[in-house]
């Protein structure tokens, strides 16, 4: 990760002895133009959409820019995005997309890789805009749900399990992920966890939710609206597949609850879709803590961002679980998987787009 700081202090300095009436704030002899705290978001999207300055990296949640640029009757091109903050950081991107959890503690915070920006910026929520897609959740193939229910069941207990034990001890679970291999600080490991905790417990609507993985059908059926509006596939049979897919196609809640029998197979493993971080605290906290031997299973966590995805991984049978965005397994569905969710771990969308606040 990029160990820039925050540079832009002269710049950000002058802009606070300017009026805070004003629309936008002017930096230097720059073009770059900052928001101001009254602003609505209508106003600052559209600013930021006209300048051709609003950021997303393009791996499945550009659905939800946009959906939520559509929502203000604009082009629904965006900027590619890195995989840091940097063109946030130099102002090549006015409107920079963000996981709350990730990106944002990076923007905010001043820690190892961190850009300190503190309260000098704020963000735009898909869930508030009422464009949220749900991201984070446990699935299988059909076949193997199908041949290993008792498995499937017990997997998902323990790591339910597992995750209630993170959201309650996030600065504890944070710690077991750091042990068990972190691809990030252990500062910033116990900022994604607390934020997590958030994601999981609760909904697009702001309401707390106690049922962990609950699959909430009314936010899934917004995913997959929202999916199938925005998803372009070249294979025609791949498009037909996906405007005419159903949520009982994708997902089923049967194995959420039920007496959990003797696990078929014993010995499983789950592909992360990306390197030990908190983001998947449940599973790490499920392994440490011995919820998965409770069940009778032998769990290995393997890692993501390798050159196979989630998705494929799980389809070809590398692994028997899945973490991944519920747009992957969409996506991966009409490409021909058959793939299911049997848990919804995040309950609400985590991304955000963040701005820079003058001063």
């Amino acid at each position: 990760m990029n160990m820039k700081k925050f540079t832009r202090l002269t710049c950000l300095a002058a802009a606070a002895a300017l009026s805070v009436s004003a629309s936008l704030v002017s930096c230097g002899d720059s073009s770059t133009e900052y928001y101001t705290a009254s602003q609505s978001h209508s106003e600052i999207i559209k600013d930021a959409a006209g300048k051709g300055k609003v950021g997303n990296w393009g791996l499945g949640n550009e659905y939800e820019i946009q959906a939520l640029l559509a929502k203000y009757n604009l082009p629904t091109s965006y900027l590619s995005q890195a995989f840091d903050m940097d063109g946030f950081d130099s102002d090549e991107i006015l409107l920079a997309s963000a996981m709350t959890y990730n990106e944002l503690g990076l923007v905010i915070n001043d820690y190892e890789g961190g850009y300190g920006y503190g309260n000098k910026v704020s963000t735009i929520d898909m869930n508030d805009e009422g464009v949220a897609m749900l991201e984070d959740n446990i699935f299988c193939t059909k076949e193997f749900a199908k041949e290993n229910p008792n498995t499937v069941k017990a997997f998902v207990a323990a790591s339910l399990k597992g995750w209630k034990y993170a959201c309650e001890h996030p600065e504890e679970a944070a710690q077991m992920v750091y042990e068990a291999g972190s691809s990030v600080s252990a500062d910033h490991q116990k900022f994604m966890a607390s934020e997590v905790a958030k994601l999981v417990t609760t909904d697009t609507k702001g309401q707390k939710v106690t049922n962990y993985g609950n699959i909430d059908r009314e936010a899934m059926q917004q995913t997959l609206d929202l999916a199938k509006k925005y998803i372009k596939l070249d294979d025609s049979a791949a498009s037909a597949r996906l405007a005419s897919m159903t949520l009982d196609e994708i997902c089923d809640d049967s194995f959420l609850t039920g007496a959990i029998g003797e696990p078929e197979k014993t010995s499983v493993k789950i592909q992360l879709k990306w390197l030990p971080q908190s983001q998947f605290m449940g599973y790490y906290v499920a392994a440490a803590k011995g919820y998965y031997d409770e069940v009778g299973l032998s769990v290995e966590i393997v890692s993501g961002g390798g050159d196979i995805g989630e998705t494929t991984a799980v389809s070809n049978g590398t692994v028997d679980f899945g973490v991944t965005w519920v747009s992957n397994l969409i996506a991966a569905n009409a490409g021909g998987m058959e793939l299911l969710e049997v848990a919804q771990i995040y309950q609400r969308s985590g991304l955000v787009l963040v701005y820079k606040l003058a001063q």
